[in-house]
């Protein structure tokens, strides 16, 4: 196939690209190398996948986008591509907008112009908003969301729905749980700890270490999607999630053990935006997609645990 992975640049997206690569599908890469976090670490993803295309744009800029599309004339569509950051979609709330509903819906109306044969979308747990009711199934209620970026998400899967019922798009909306392993952004708990310890800095716990994340490890994502790509529905919404939440004192306890570094730990009180806990019904997934999660998360922050030290040489 001939797959346009946008934001392939980054962690999830260099992931994607690389698996499709090794199994011989052609890949282009849009990414406009936001200032969101280091560039740097996005050009040493890229390193991991050498044989892609890349163009380096911009997703909200229509004209430039229709000039990929007729340049690469992509079979498949994965949009990755995304302002990412409960937090900073709160002091920030246009930028995720422009880009996250904007930009999907140009790649929406490209799409279907060009006949793509299949759209898979990068949604997000974040859409479940603050419940404690779980597991989280597609069925719930997600009409009340706690931040800009979780409100853009679900702005992603209803104008998807648009284009699947009034245009004939098959598109499947993915929404990850918390993903996690090498590579990471730097404004993910996992890493920032990480960082945190490697250099000594107190980690502060928010909701005094009590939130619980469904941390799904990147390999069992990236299964997702390519099960996605692989099996085409005029309109779907999946769960991926590794279905048991891990509160946030546990993932310190691993990365303490993995790193061998005790960290300095400071508690405290529950920040705007952020939920107590994510936990996925995968049930739907594993019947439609083949999907199972395959790496424990003590065996995924071991595989994250030996990058780091290889990367920073501790």
């Amino acid at each position: 196939m001939k797959v346009l992975v946008t934001g392939g640049a980054g962690f999830i997206g260099s992931h994607v690209s690389k698996r499709l690569l090794d199994r011989g599908d052609d890949v282009t890469i849009i990414d406009n190398f936001d200032d969101y976090y280091d560039r740097e670490l996005k050009a040493k993803n890229l390193n991991t996948i050498p044989e892609a295309e890349i163009h380096i744009g911009d997703i909200k800029h229509q004209s430039w986008m229709k000039d990929a599309f007729t340049i690469d004339k992509p079979d498949v569509v994965v949009h990755l591509a995304a302002m990412a950051g409960v937090r900073h979609s709160l002091e920030y709330p246009e930028y995720h907008s422009d880009v996250n509903i904007t930009g999907t819906v140009n790649l929406l109306k490209l799409a279907t112009e060009f006949g793509v044969e299949n759209f898979v979308f990068a949604s997000s747990s974040s859409i479940y908003g603050d419940r404690t009711n779980i597991p989280f199934k597609e069925t719930d209620r997600v009409d009340e969301p706690i931040s800009p970026y979780a409100a853009s998400k679900k702005a992603g899967e209803l104008f998807g729905s648009v284009y699947s019922s009034q245009h004939g798009l098959n598109f499947t909306a993915l929404r990850f749980f918390t993903v996690y392993g090498p590579r990471s952004r730097p404004d993910m708990a996992h890493r920032k700890f990480a960082d945190g310890m490697r250099e000594g800095k107190t980690i502060q716990l928010y909701n005094n270490g009590k939130n619980g994340r469904d941390y799904t490890f990147i390999d069992d994502i990236v299964d997702g999607v390519v099960a996605a790509l692989e099996n085409p529905h005029r309109y779907e919404i999946f769960n991926l999630g590794g279905d048991k939440p891990v509160l946030t004192t546990e993932l310190v306890s691993e990365l303490e053990r993995g790193l061998d570094i005790e960290a300095k730990k400071e508690y405290v009180e529950k920040q705007t935006g952020d939920v107590d806990i994510t936990c996925a019904d995968i049930s739907k997934a594993k019947r439609m997609l083949g999907y199972e999660r395959k790496v424990s998360f003590k065996k995924g922050m071991e595989k994250f645990c030996d990058w780091y030290k290889q990367e920073y040489k501790i």
